[in-house]
């Protein structure tokens, strides 16, 4: 069978090879131009018959049948290996390179000419600090205990806040403290109320497990006591509210709400604000690595979203779906750097979350000018205007890591301007600001 099959294709090939050439013939001589298909009309090709050709499609299932192909990975189960295996590859290949953490961007090389931000920094809301990412918290942590010893209450609230991560575990805390302080305020005379038992179950389990309360209960009156237990041998540990704190319900009442009201202090992004002259390389940035350092926990979530994406290769997507992957995708940008071209060509740059609203970008422009009240617009690249009003954040308008915009005066500004026979005044800026413009090189 088999050599049935071989000569049905060796006589197929042959037929359809075209005329033959005498070996004596030289390979570059050929029919003449004016006669191209004389022999193909002289000799048409026959094909094989069809009783042959049935012949042959069955024979060759049976070899299939017998001989299956082997056939790539096409169900769901075989795709999400197949991507497990590159994946962990990947991440042998590159732990072998870098650490886990390291920036996932090569570092810019000494002597870099636009590098005109040195990195991305933060100011110490207590201190006024201009801090590294990396010293943040354990700045403000020293910041806050400094602070006990000028006014304990504030300092004692702003350690509940900041040094305990878990937010429901100290709203829960913070709850239940203003439930005791709520019940002294609420019940003066009951003596009851004036004391809290340390091993109680409600204040282990929601207020002892929190850094900064016991500090908290001291600094608004509270003292520590030795005191016998109805039915129970040995003396228990209570806070009991000192005569002094109690005689003054009204700023037992201050310090609750301060301490309801209070929130985590956080280190501020630093905008570092700079001026530059014209320059052709206004557009041209060149990002330190900060812009770009993935943590190592961020590594592994890049690599799971990978695997959700080659996944998703079987399924049709609608275009409200391709724009959200879009704008995680640039969601992965902590920070971006933008600039502003002013008419008169000078450049205002500043750094800024990657999640803030455009509106800070007006805030930070219209702090900068000499005439804040003045309406102006910002463009971006292709004349997009960019609304103030617009809850929408920098990586969602594709404005990271980095992107450069045009300032404009309100539109219905200018023609009030000009119909009274005057131009915009085209130094825009603080004295302050242009007494130290720089030059972008």
């Amino acid at each position: 069978m088999k050599k049935f099959l071989q000569e049905i294709k060796a006589d197929i090939k042959f037929k359809g090879a075209g005329p033959g050439q005498k070996l004596t013939e030289s390979a570059g001589e050929k029919a003449p131009k004016g006669k191209p298909n004389q022999l193909a009309l002289q000799h048409p090709r026959q094909g094989p018959t069809d009783e042959a050709q049935m012949a042959a499609a069955a024979a060759l299932a049976r070899l299939e049948q017998r001989q299956p192909r082997a056939r790539g990975p096409v169900s769901q189960d075989s795709i999400r290996n197949q991507v497990r295996k590159e994946l962990q590859a990947e991440a042998t290949i590159g732990g072998s390179q870098e650490a886990p953490g390291s920036n996932m961007v090569p570092e810019a090389k000494e002597g870099s000419t636009n590098l005109l931000v040195p990195g991305v920094y933060f100011t110490c809301p207590l201190t006024g600090a201009i801090l590294r990412k990396d010293q943040r918290d354990t700045h403000i942590k020293e910041a806050i205990l400094s602070h006990f010893s000028t006014d304990p209450v504030a300092a004692s609230i702003m350690k509940i806040h900041t040094f305990n991560k878990d937010r429901d575990r100290v709203k829960l805390g913070v709850d239940t403290i203003a439930k005791y302080l709520d019940n002294i305020h609420l019940h003066p005379e009951e003596e009851k109320y004036q004391k809290i038992k340390l091993q109680n179950k409600v204040f282990q389990e929601r207020i002892n497990c929190l850094e900064g309360t016991h500090e908290f209960f001291e600094a608004i009156g509270f003292q520590k006591a030795l005191l016998p237990v109805p039915d129970q041998e040995g003396p228990e540990e209570f806070y009991v509210l000192s005569e002094t704190a109690l005689a003054q319900p009204q700023r037992l009442e201050r310090h609750k709400e301060r301490l309801l009201c209070a929130e985590p202090v956080r280190a501020t992004l630093a905008r570092q604000c700079r001026v530059f002259r014209p320059s052709p390389l206004a557009a041209q940035f060149d990002l330190p690595a900060d812009f770009f350092n993935l943590t190592a926990e961020e590594v592994k979530r890049e690599q799971r979203l990978r695997a959700e994406a080659v996944e998703r290769l079987s399924v049709l997507r609608t275009k409200a779906m391709r724009e959200k992957e879009e704008h995680r995708e640039m969601r992965k940008y902590s920070y971006t750097l933008l600039r502003v071209r002013l008419p008169d060509g000078c450049l205002l740059q500043g750094t800024f979350y990657a999640r803030e609203r455009v509106a800070a970008l007006y805030t930070f422009v219209r702090e900068a000018l000499q005439n804040d009240w003045l309406p102006f617009e910002l463009l971006a690249s292709g004349g997009q205007k960019l609304s103030e009003d617009e809850n929408l954040a920098f990586n969602e308008c594709g404005l990271v890591p980095s992107a450069l915009l045009i300032f404009s005066w309100d539109a219905a500004l200018l023609e009030d301007i000009r119909a009274a026979g005057a131009e915009p005044d085209s130094s825009l800026l603080k004295p302050e600001l242009l007494s130290a413009i720089e030059k972008l090189s």
